[in-house]
């Protein structure tokens, strides 16, 4: 039966269409008299009726752009039956969207069907949307049932849906990071494996015209797309370094690392020196200066790290020959770096990538603190130091060039969910240059975060290759837990913002998160940012799976 369901529905989007989102289209100079015409309408229609009303305001521009003499562009297949004019067939790719704050991931088709007619709403709400994709729908799926969709004019979708806690359904230009991609069967647009074939919100439309047609793209070219992981902590050292003495260099990066590997760029935020002649790793040491075998490189190997990030508090532990053995290593392995460096003009260049046409620009710094954390001078290696000015100003030069860029900080430590007042003062300076990232590699314990103007800023993702088990009466509730933060980039654009979810286990490996464990997890993350009132969960019973170490703090 569902095969059977498939095969109807895949004829009938074939008939259908999505939501405009920019002002209604106006008729080219050569159609001053044009007029809408319905998808439903008779296939006698004259060439007057030039556009369907399902048809999405980008591809209705994008067809006045032709200047053709004559034409007919709706999502039917037979909009005018006349044998003089030539078709082309375009795709339409949509999304199912909620607010950021939502804890649901996805449905399955037959739940989004379901939604429609009115056997089951998602969310307990109607499902939001512009008359348009309203039409589309219509003649794919049938009238809705009554109080089952709510029509929004697009610019207050977003708006709308935050306030009333509402789903939507999009065309896939309009995606921005406010907004959650959900999956539907699996399927996720803004995601590496996504497959059009299978995915149920892909449209079809005919263009028909008497003159010769310039190739009309789809809303969606997997080309374009970027997927960024960040991650926060990594320190290969005390009990971390020994599990990976005895189970292996990779051992930690097990259970995460096909979706490290998964992404176009793999953010590793090392605070540790690579160096040799490092002692064996002890679980109980108490002197906060360390270092980590170069054989533990392997690690970062293993996960597919892209870049590596020197900004944190122990880079200089093992003095300048220890940076500068690190830096000859990632070298070695062709890993860019940026946040520290050999000298001052080194540490403070970004790190550029351009990957599927998106350019993005990795830019960092140690807060300075000359006493504890030595940074970086003129001829003396180290992290890259706090000059806000210096920041500010390349910022908004990568963004003038078309960077999307992904500012750092290795800030204060501190163990808290909120970001302290300077905190957040220093991290929204680098938002307000033009970052539409800004991402805190200093947290041991997860932070919260905000959408600051065009931005996402994540104050602290927490650990990821760390050995802080909770184990300890000073460690606060949840420090095993770890957000891992993947970034959609399409077409020069943040679209998108997935968070991953993690859980600390024997005191150096990651594994994802269990259903309950990530609804408590972004529950209270949601909350602590202020979007969501408190809910009450079920706290897991946790039993670490090592004995309990003696770790000093850090």
């Amino acid at each position: 039966m569902r095969k059977y369901f498939a095969l109807i529905s895949t004829a009938l989007f074939a008939l259908s269409a999505c939501a405009p989102t920019t002002p209604a289209f106006q008729p080219s100079p050569t159609a001053t008299n044009a007029q809408i015409s319905t998808p439903t309408q008779s296939v006698a229609a004259t060439l007057d009726s030039r556009v369907g009303d399902s048809v999405p305001a980008l591809l209705r521009e994008r067809a006045r752009e032709l200047n053709l003499p004559e034409y007919v562009l709706d999502a039917s297949a037979l909009v005018v039956p006349n044998s003089n004019f030539s078709e082309t067939k375009i795709q339409w790719i949509y999304a199912l969207v909620a607010p950021f704050p939502t804890v649901a991931d996805g449905v399955t088709f037959d739940q989004l069907r379901g939604a429609w007619s009115g056997d089951a709403p998602l969310d307990n709400a109607p499902l939001l949307m512009d008359g348009s994709t309203r039409a589309a729908l219509s003649v794919a799926w049938g009238e809705p049932a009554s109080n089952s969709v709510r029509i929004v004019p697009m610019n207050d979708l977003l708006a709308q849906a935050w306030s009333q806690s509402a789903w939507a359904i999009i065309p896939f230009e309009d995606l921005q990071p406010q907004w959650k991609t959900l999956t539907i069967d699996g399927q996720s647009p803004i995601r590496k494996d996504f497959e059009r074939a299978s995915y149920p919100l892909a449209v079809d439309f005919t263009l028909q015209s008497s003159a010769a047609l310039e190739p009309l793209t789809s809303n969606y070219d997997p080309s374009k797309l970027t997927t960024v992981i960040m991650t926060g902590v990594t320190a290969l050292v005390r009990a971390t370094a020994l599990t990976m003495e005895y189970k292996g260099a990779t051992y930690p990066g097990e259970k995460i690392r096909d979706a490290l590997r998964e992404a176009d760029i793999t953010h590793i935020s090392n605070e540790i020196p690579f160096f040799t002649g490092c002692t064996f790793p002890k679980p109980d040491q108490v002197a906060l200066v360390f270092c980590s075998d170069p054989k533990y490189m392997a690690l970062f190997l293993d996960v597919g790290a892209d870049v590596i990030e020197l900004t944190g508090n122990h880079f200089a532990d093992r003095g300048a020959r220890g940076m500068l053995e690190t830096i000859e290593i990632y070298k070695r392995h062709n890993l860019p770096y940026f946040g520290g460096g050999a000298d001052l003009q080194d540490a403070l260049k970004p790190a550029l990538f351009d990957v599927n046409g998106n350019k993005i620009a990795f830019i960092g710094c140690n807060k300075p603190d000359v006493d504890r954390f030595p940074t970086a001078r003129d001829y003396r290696p180290g992290a890259a130091p706090c000059d806000f000015k210096y920041l500010a100003a390349e910022i908004a030069a990568l963004t003038a060039q078309g960077y999307v860029v992904i500012s750092t900080f290795q800030w204060n430590e501190s163990y808290d969910s909120q970001p302290s007042p300077q905190q957040m003062r220093d991290f929204r300076a680098m938002a307000d240059a033009g970052a539409s990232v800004i991402s805190g590699s200093q947290a041991h314990y997860a932070q919260k975060m905000e959408f600051y103007g065009e931005a996402f800023i994540h104050y602290g993702l927490g650990n990821l290759f760390f050995d802080q088990m909770g184990d300890q009466s000073w460690m606060p509730r949840g420090i095993r837990r770890e957000f891992i933060d993947r970034y959609a980039i399409y077409n020069g654009r943040l679209i998108g913002v997935e968070l991953l979810t993690a859980m600390l286990e024997d005191y150096s490996r990651p594994r994802w998160m269990n259903e309950a464990e990530r609804a408590e997890f972004l529950n209270d993350y949601f909350y602590y940012s202020g979007w969501t009132p408190p809910i009450p969960t079920p706290v897991p019973a946790i039993t670490p799976t090592l004995t309990p170490m003696s770790i000093p703090t850090p």
